[in-house]
């Protein structure tokens, strides 16, 4: 599975439009369209952080590397204590 289809599926799950996510993060709503259109697992960092921090998840649960949405939550209350 594409990267995109991921962030897409969140995105449908949650019930957020590409518009709402654009005028909330500043990434351009026709990139969502595009993804929609042709998949792609190429998105620029950037971009993945915004998503990430957006939809209160790590890079990693978007890359599909961890099925634990809030593990840098985690860890970040953990190096805190």
């Amino acid at each position: 599975m594409e990267h995109s289809e991921i962030i897409l599926r969140i995105m449908d799950e949650r019930n957020i439009t590409s518009y709402r996510m654009a005028k909330e993060t500043g990434i351009s709503e026709s990139l969502f369209g595009a993804w929609r259109k042709k998949p792609t697992s190429n998105i620029y960092s950037g971009n993945l952080v915004l998503i990430a921090d957006y939809l209160g998840c790590s890079v990693d649960y978007l890359l599909g590397r961890t099925e634990d949405p809030e593990l840098h939550q985690k860890a970040a209350s953990n190096d805190s204590q």
